[in-house]
């Protein structure tokens, strides 16, 4: 086929990634596809997809997930999008474009958007049997296959984003990982010296190990072929069995060589300020394969995003309209194997007598660092470990904030700290980096476009719906807008209920309400009453009732009655489901401690139950692998040993974790096991809106790690400090100094009325660490309330825990006593007897793991035709 350019003019599009996807989505804003033929070359078997979020489908997300194509859209605009079919030449003379396929197409305008291809050092042995790049879903799902077929180390050559990346991707494909990077800090770019020591400390702490400051010199291969080792430049080698290159990326712009456009002397295709390339008028380029006005080649999807409008602008040829592309902003926030990291402005202060203000606590692997003018204004910062300031801090960037600059970097709870809210930014203040949308649009698409939510808003103005970090700031805007004008928020829990689940917690503690139904039909909204209600409020409330139980007269055991209907998928059998549809069993071991004889329970269960077994973070062992109908089988021999639920499936209390305390340790000053063990008896199965974690540290020294849980404790020569909402995870948090010097009885107390406090005030999952920083008057306010008695409910709250703590009963042990609730352990109603056959299991390291399908993908072509690729770990 070939397309002659004239009656209706023809837009190639050649690559089809998420800056291709941006310009398609362009050209039908400005009306450009009504008018235009527009014909789509793309290299990959699928349409665009979300490669900032590529190592999420090590996570479980799914190829589908990932996508960023709507093939309605495509449709709907008449788009010809061709797959597995890349361009091969370029004729400039008769303006055709050939694909791989022969197939022909003419152009008016051609546009190129080919992006990047990964660096590989020219290395001996680089193309070695065991070497990958990483770059698509295609080689993930080798290197996935690679490491499933007996590889136990790998090897990631690059410290920066994407290394960091596949080195957690291979960490979680249970190999030992290693990442070399030349420079003498990892990620380089976008850290200093003291970010780079942060990320390195709570790297390493995950189990990676960093070799910082060396190269690789040749890859050691075995007389097969495959990768055995490698040789770095300091003549150290490293043992390994699969190497993944991620040293960065350059320019893919063979094409435009071939046909004689003028590139870059570094490479990149040469572009002026609308993107059109200087060699012909009729060629646009876009992404990673452009060399900008500016000089520069940009690597992040948000420049890419600017110069498709900016090339889609110059189409439409609108005045109204100019656009141009003379440089971009290279502010990122990412989430580097869990860790928080990221860099705005003039990150590494480069201007002239500018000063830094700089907090660091390596112990907790937090680092930040505002670079100041002279004037006070804010130039550039660095965050590690904590960025949640980001949005606020990145939008304060040439201006001077309304508080000194030192107190935007210290943590809550540690000095005269601030959190600027986003009323605080003017309304040219960029929120969205990704799609260059300031405050002031989004105050419009509410005030103006009558937008009331923050999907409305997202859909109108396009923040936060690229890789999602201005989300928090966002939604934050949308109430103080709708707020400002007049407008009710609605802060109901959901569809079915206006309260609050705080207003819903007094409700059902004032009035007695002991079932779901009951709340809902005299207190949920109109049109839910009489209903099913909804997958929000029914864990909800569940959660609320089951905390309030002998209280309010209810049934405490989740699985009784309506409660079972109520619970979600974990909670349902008692037990915490797998990837695979197996599940998990953790039994209680209060505060860590385990005599022999349990040890050897616990391992002639997983030896008798084939499981796999992992001591966890919390001193408790982790048996996986189980089927739901193994379930009473195995909870039946724990309980006959002493063992009881350890709730590592519910939002409850999970572990009280200690050290030897001053039983064994010549440093401790009090027993802290003794007392981790009566807290985690006595708060056992106490249901809260999120988990609750904790911790008893016999001394100062603080080996539990008691100030980064929920509640934590540590002992003094006088007795023991509180400290309150802490929490480790994605965003870390180091806990408050509730109280201090306490008795044992004292202690108690406190926390007693600290945790009722808490069940009752906070949101439906929210952590004590987010709930202390969102309640008014934050910690001060619950220190008035639980340790000086403000409210003058410290009986009540005492008088709900010690109910509690009556009631108790364990919910394994009640299970296996009742025929009636074990008939619910079956993978099929209809044949009880027969277990799930998709859950398998393979050998690896003496135990067993998950048999996974390695990859499913569905691609729908133009035509409609669909062609399915599959990898399993089997075959």
């Amino acid at each position: 086929m070939t397309a002659t350019p004239g009656a209706t003019p023809t837009i190639v599009l050649v690559g089809h990634g998420m800056v291709g996807q941006r310009f398609l989505e362009a050209l039908a804003e400005r009306g450009l596809t009504a008018t235009h033929r527009v014909v789509v070359l793309c290299e990959e078997p699928r349409p665009a997809y979300d490669r900032v979020a590529l190592t999420s489908y090590f996570s479980g997300r799914t190829p589908d997930e990932l996508s960023v194509t709507d093939m309605e859209f495509i449709d709907a605009h008449g788009i010809e999008l061709h797959v597995g079919d890349p361009a091969e030449t370029i004729d400039r003379a008769t303006r055709t474009v050939t694909a791989r396929s022969g197939t022909a197409v003419g152009y008016d305008t051609l546009v190129l958007a080919t992006g990047s291809y990964p660096f590989v050092p020219p290395v001996p042995h680089k193309d070695a049997t065991g070497c990958f790049v990483y770059r698509t879903i295609e080689d993930l799902l080798a290197i996935e296959e690679y490491a499933r077929s007996g590889a136990t180390v790998g090897a990631v050559v690059g410290g920066g984003l994407l290394g960091l990346e596949a080195a957690g991707a291979l960490k979680g494909l249970g190999l030992t990982s290693h990442i070399v990077e030349f420079a003498p800090r990892l990620m380089p770019v976008q850290v200093d010296e003291g970010g780079g020591a942060a990320l390195l400390r709570t790297i390493e702490e995950m189990g990676l190990t960093v070799h910082t400051g060396v190269g690789t010199r040749e890859i050691v291969v075995d007389p097969a072929g495959a990768v055995t080792g490698m040789r770095l430049s300091d003549g150290s080698e490293l043992a390994t069995d699969l190497v993944v290159f991620s040293a960065g990326v350059r320019p893919r712009d063979q094409l435009a060589r071939d046909c004689g456009l003028t590139v870059g002397e570094r490479g990149g295709i040469t572009v002026d300020e609308q993107c059109r390339t200087v060699s012909d008028p009729h060629v646009f380029a876009i992404g990673e394969c452009a060399l900008a006005a500016d000089g520069r080649v940009y690597g992040l999807v948000a420049p890419g995003y600017e110069q498709a409008e900016t090339a889609a602008a110059a189409l439409a040829a609108d005045e109204a309209e100019e656009l141009t592309f003379t440089g971009a902003d290279l502010s990122t926030k990412l989430k580097l194997l869990g860790v928080d990291v990221a860099s705005f402005g003039d990150a590494h202060g480069t201007a002239e007598d500018c000063l830094d203000v700089v907090y660091s606590d390596s112990r907790s692997g937090l680092y930040k660092k505002l670079v100041i003018g002279r004037d006070g204004t804010l130039l550039g910062g660095i965050l590690v470990g904590d960025a949640d300031a980001y949005g606020t801090l990145k939008a304060f960037t040439g201006s001077v904030p309304p508080v000194p600059p030192e107190s935007l970097v210290l943590p809550a709870g540690a000095g005269e700290s601030v959190q600027l809210g986003p009323a605080a930014l003017p309304d040219d203040a960029v929120i969205c980096s990704c799609n260059n949308v300031r405050k002031g649009t989004i105050r419009g698409a509410v005030a103006e476009h009558g937008c009331t939510t923050v999907p409305e808003v997202k859909k109108c103005t396009k923040a936060g719906t690229t890789c999602g970090s201005c989300v928090k700031v966002l939604g934050q805007l949308v109430t103080a807008e709708l707020e400002a004008s007049g407008v009710e928020v609605d802060k109901g829990l959901c569809d079915c209920f206006a309260q609050t689940r705080e207003e819903l917690y007094e409700i059902v503690l004032a009035l007695r309400v002991g079932t779901y139904r009951d709340l809902l039909d005299r207190y949920g909204r109109e049109g839910a009453r009489g209903g099913d209600g909804c997958e929000v409020c029914k864990p909800a409330v569940a959660s609320i009732i089951a905390s309030l139980a002998p209280t309010v007269g209810a049934s405490g055991y989740v699985l009784d009655g309506e409660q079972a209907a109520l619970q979600d998928s974990n909670d349902h059998f008692l037990a915490n489901l797998q990837k695979n549809g197996s599940y998990s069993v953790v039994p209680r071991i209060p505060g860590g401690e385990i005599t022999p004889e349990g040890l050897i329970t616990i391992g002639e269960i997983a030896r008798d139950f084939g499981l796999y077994t992992k001591i966890t973070g919390g001193q408790r062992i982790d048996m996986f692998g189980a089927r739901v109908e193994q379930l009473p089988l195995i909870w039946t021999r724990l309980v006959d040993a002493g063992f009881e639920s350890g709730h590592a499936y519910g939002k409850a209390l999970r572990t009280v974790k200690s050290c030897v305390g001053s039983t064994w340790c010549r440093y401790g000053v009090q027993d802290s096991v003794r007392m981790a063990i009566d807290l985690e008896l006595r708060y056992r199965g106490l249901r809260s809106p999120h988990k609750l974690k904790s911790a008893v540290s016999g001394c100062a020294r603080e080996c539990a790690e008691a100030q980064s849980k929920d509640f934590g404790v540590i002992a003094t020569a006088a007795g023991w400090n509180l400290y309150v909402g802490g929490n480790g995870g994605a965003t870390p948090r180091h806990a408050d100094l509730l109280a201090q010097d306490l008795s044992d009885a004292e202690l108690v107390r406190l926390i007693d009325r600290f945790l009722m406090f808490y069940i009752r005030t906070a949101d439906r999952l929210e952590r004590t660490s987010t709930w202390l920083e969102r309640i008014p008057g934050g910690l001060d306010h619950v220190r008035d309330v639980v340790v000086e008695d403000s409210l003058g409910i410290c009986a009540e709250l005492e008088s709900l825990m010690a109910a509690h703590v009556s009631a108790y009963a364990d919910e394994w042990a009640t299970t296996i006593g009742d025929p009636e609730k074990l008939a619910r352990f079956v993978s099929f109603v209809n044949a009880p007897d027969t277990p799930d056959p998709v859950v398998g299991f393979v050998p690896e390291r003496d135990q067993m793991k998950p048999d996974l399908p390695l990859l499913s993908i569905g691609l729908r072509r133009p035509d409609g035709t669909a062609t399915v690729l599959e990898g399993s770990a089997q075959r």
